[in-house]
């Protein structure tokens, strides 16, 4: 599991910024990050847009989109990502989107979720992992958290990669 310091130093080595846009989270991704000494030199903010029309309204996911499939997609939790980054201006944006519980949510159970990720160097210019993450809210909400700090740092990874490895 990668810890957020972790996660900064390997930001703060890459020269890198990353901003977060977060649903079910609420904002914890974000204070995870900025609870590391020195993450001032790599987080550029954070928006919480945890009521759907704000996924459109303040990230920009497109709103037919969005309707169609609801918030709990890994389309949308790209769009957020490309939001973030672009509405923060800063190089990587990160996602969390989904039904954090008790119960179910849009047609899906407690502890579906999806990380965005986007970058330039991402194929077609960002992604997303789909999740099922077990426990009750506080544990889905962490579990998310940490799969977000794993897929920064692999995303880290590739960008810093030497050409053929």
């Amino acid at each position: 599991m990668t810890s957020a310091p972790e996660v900064v130093a390997a930001l703060i080595a890459a020269g890198t910024t990353i901003a977060t846009a977060e649903s079910l989270t609420g904002g914890l991704l974000c204070a995870t990050l900025v609870d590391v000494p020195g993450a001032s030199a790599v987080v550029r903010g954070g928006v919480v847009a945890y009521a759907t029309e704000l996924k459109a309204e303040v990230l920009g996911v497109d709103a037919v989109a969005l309707a169609r499939t609801g918030p709990v997609d890994g389309f949308v939790a790209e769009e957020m990502a490309r939001g973030a980054r672009s509405r923060l201006r800063a190089a990587v944006g990160i996602a969390t989107t989904g039904v954090a519980g008790p119960g179910p949510a849009d047609g899906f159970p407690a502890g579906t979720a999806f990380v965005g990720i986007a970058g330039d160097w991402i194929e077609g210019g960002a992604r997303h992992v789909r999740l099922l993450v077990p426990g009750d809210r506080p544990a889905v909400r962490a579990g998310v958290v940490a799969a977000a700090l794993d897929e920064i740092l692999s995303a880290l990874a590739e960008h810093t990669r030497p050409v053929g490895s």
